[in-house]
């Protein structure tokens, strides 16, 4: 009964929310009507109110949002026979639509994600399968994936039934004949040198004849030498931990038609925007939206999909698709939903069990997005969700909500540049006074703000997507344009990972921005010369000026982002407690603690220094979590810290072999429980005022140290 009455309440406030939309009621009624509503979901906001609460907040959003899109499209949209209004004018609204119908794809997708699924554990008396684990590298060097091999050697899982596998595509058959000899004996020496590295590790080597259809065909070629029940997918720079298999496996016995667990990627480095703002200790990272609650939401629906590492396949479902889909860039998305088609299941575990690198420098960064951007565009134009054949109602929606996020470089730049069309050229292209513009666009604006604050502020502060967006849209922009003109054109391109920013530096990608910033200081110049010699349009002028505003914070800040800081240290510390011998110079071995690690070294505290000073050589010795017995890492000792009675020595690691490689794994990548914590302690909403000043506060000064960069760099700044 409870549950009957529950539907028929929704269902009544579903029917008044549709009378809400469209009945015609004068400014002020409505303006009454959206501040009492925006009022009720700030009190369920600030109570922290869940449950149905929750779902109320979302409907009194829906209900301006929508009041909103009905008074954009019955009133504000220039007449057709004023052309030049009403192009422009057309091109902002459907920007806007297009913005209101991917609020509501997401509305969809989150407004009830799976709670994070509990721990599960292989037990003693569970089915044990083997499992192939792949790693597909290109062009990645030697150190970075000796740790990712010995990390995944390392995964706690009987041996006879685990076979790890490097499928390296940089040193194929054609590649060691290259008709050019210099390549050739690159990718010769490579072929040797690896094939070393996994012969010490007790890895499986294997190198195709030739690079065909990109990462997916490495798959399937690896796919086509290996038998093992399941597949784990792990990208050259993402080391998992020693839990992975244990974590993952049990669910597949539980369905038989789970084809896929995603878990989440973790990095160990920030990306450029939370290098060069100084936001990655303190901050949600870009990727922990989608992973913390997107992913969740797409599991409601069984539409989360395989994200290209970190996961776990059954080889069963692949072989009914001929392996990894391969027609578009991004394999990974084009496999799922290839799956889902076929009635295959997936599921998504909210627990950190890889940790891997992102991109150091911003165009590495926009190399990977583009590529993300142009794969979801063939996506949609290849297979396009909402008319797939063999996906449910749900599955559709949650597919278009994720390809169609991919768009935002169109909407993004349309809002960047619409305010110029009447600044600059005096055009009407958005019918309305200042108060309708108070009384709908505002409230429209102020509830989008609160609705996404209470959906996403734990894992999204106020403003970031703003800032990711943009500093995206700029080059993604063409790149979008370029999939629309010839769908098959884009090609699989790696994404660098193992770089570092040795100098401070403006990006080769930064002029574009300082071109736009400029434009949008014009543009305020402009908006207070209008004010001054037409007051008649002052309310108007301040408005769109007001707007013009909004995008200049945006774009200062983004001016920090393409100001790029000399890295200081390559790899970001995690803390641990690792007990340890080091010893010194006199012989003696001293019992430690090390207390962080990283990818490149680690810190130890000691009761006393015992002669190792800054550039002594030393050697620390403890147990690996997957082994009884202590081992000896060669170190240098780079730092030294009193703390106390105590020291700390600060020490990069001298590997000395591919064993050596065993240890540093251990060391970082071990535990993921270590990974979890850390991402707890940023997963904080810090509010919409808090953060909207913290926003506008960095923003300024970012704006002043990417204008200084230019002074500095300007003249020797590298072009594309």
């Amino acid at each position: 009964m409870s549950k009957a009455l529950t539907i028929f309440a929704w269902l009544a406030i579903a029917i008044a929310t549709l009378a809400l939309i469209a009945i015609p009621v004068s400014l002020q009624v409505h303006l009454i009507m959206a501040v009492l509503l925006l009022s009720a979901m700030l009190v369920i906001k600030l109570l922290n109110l869940g449950g149905n609460w929750r779902l109320l907040l979302l409907t009194f959003g829906t209900i301006i949002v929508l009041r909103y899109a009905y008074w954009r499209t019955t009133s504000t949209i220039p007449p057709y026979y004023e052309i030049a209004d009403f192009i422009p004018g057309l091109i902002l609204y459907l920007a806007e639509m297009y913005c209101i119908v991917m609020l509501f794809l997401s509305l969809f997708v989150v407004l009830k994600p799976i709670p994070p699924r509990g721990s599960v554990r292989l037990g003693p008396n569970d089915r044990v399968p083997t499992v192939d684990i792949f790693i597909p590298t290109y062009n990645e060097d030697y150190e970075l994936l000796a740790g990712t091999l010995a990390a995944a050697k390392a995964i706690d899982y009987p041996a006879d039934k685990m076979t790890v596998w490097l499928l390296d595509d940089g040193a194929t058959d054609a590649k060691r004949s290259h008709p050019d000899p210099e390549l050739a004996v690159v990718a010769q020496e490579r072929y040797t040198q690896l094939r070393a590295l996994c012969e010490e590790l007790g890895v499986s080597y294997l190198a195709r004849p030739a690079n065909e259809h990109a990462k997916a065909g490495n798959l399937n070629y690896g796919l086509s030498q290996s038998k093992g029940e399941f597949v784990a997918v792990f990208d050259a720079d993402h080391a998992p931990a020693r839990d992975f298999l244990q974590e993952t496996v049990p669910y597949f016995d539980r369905d038989q038609r789970l084809f896929l667990v995603q878990t989440p990627h973790f990095f160990l480095n920030p990306d450029p925007l939370e290098r060069n703002l100084r936001t990655f200790e303190v901050m949600p990272s870009e990727n922990e939206m989608f992973y913390g609650i997107i992913q969740r939401g797409l599991d409601r629906w069984n539409a989360s999909f395989f994200c290209g590492s970190a996961a776990l396949l059954r080889r069963e479902a692949l072989e009914h698709t001929n392996g990894f889909s391969g027609r578009s860039i991004t394999e990974d998305c084009e496999t799922a939903i290839e799956l889902h088609s076929r009635g295959w299941n997936s599921i998504y575990i909210d627990r950190p069990l890889v940790a891997g690198l992102q991109p150091a420098t911003f165009a590495s960064f926009i190399g990977q997005r583009t590529r993300w951007a142009q794969g979801m565009m063939q996506i949609m134009l290849f297979s396009f969700p909402l008319f797939k054949r063999g996906l449910k109602i749900e599955q559709r929606i949650s597919y278009m909500s994720s390809t169609m996020f991919w768009l935002f470089p169109l909407s993004r730049m349309i809002f960047l540049f619409a305010p110029f069309c009447y600044l600059f050229l005096d055009l009407q292209i958005f019918t309305a006074s200042a108060g309708e513009f108070t009384a709908y666009t505002l409230t429209y604006f102020i509830v989008n703000l609160v609705m996404q604050n209470s959906l996403f502020g734990r894992w999204r502060w106020p403003w970031i997507s703003e800032l990711y967006e943009y500093i995206q849209s700029v080059h993604l922009f063409g790149a979008l344009l370029s999939v629309v003109r010839n769908p098959s054109k884009p090609s699989f391109k790696v994404t660098s990972k193992d770089e570092s920013v040795d100098v401070s530096r403006l990006s080769e990608l930064s002029r574009p921005f300082y071109i736009i910033f400029v434009v949008l200081v014009a543009a305020l110049a402009m908006t207070i010369y209008k004010i001054t010699t037409q007051p008649y349009q002052a309310e108007v002028t301040m408005v769109v000026g007001s707007w013009n505003i909004f995008n200049l914070i945006i774009a200062g800040c983004a001016l920090g982002v393409v100001a790029e800081r000399r890295e200081q240290r390559a790899s970001r510390r995690i803390n641990v407690d690792r007990r340890c011998e080091v010893q010194g110079t006199d012989g003696t071995w001293l019992r430690g603690n090390i207390i962080n690690v990283s990818t490149g070294g680690l810190a130890i505290r000691l009761p006393n220094s015992s002669g190792l000073g800054r550039g002594a050589g030393a050697v620390v010795r403890f147990t690996p979590l997957s082994q009884s017995e202590a081992r000896e890492l060669h170190i240098f000792v780079a730092s030294t810290k009193s703390e106390g009675k105590a020291v700390v020595l600060g020490a990069r690691y001298m590997p000395k072999s591919g064993k050596d490689y065993e240890l540093i794994a251990d060391l970082l990548y071990a535990n993921s429980g270590t990974w979890l914590q850390r991402q707890k302690q940023r997963q904080i909403n810090i509010g919409l005022i808090r953060g909207t000043l913290r926003f506008v506060g960095m923003a300024l000064y970012q704006t002043g140290r990417g204008l200084g960069y230019l002074l500095r760099f300007g003249s020797s700044r590298t072009n594309p």
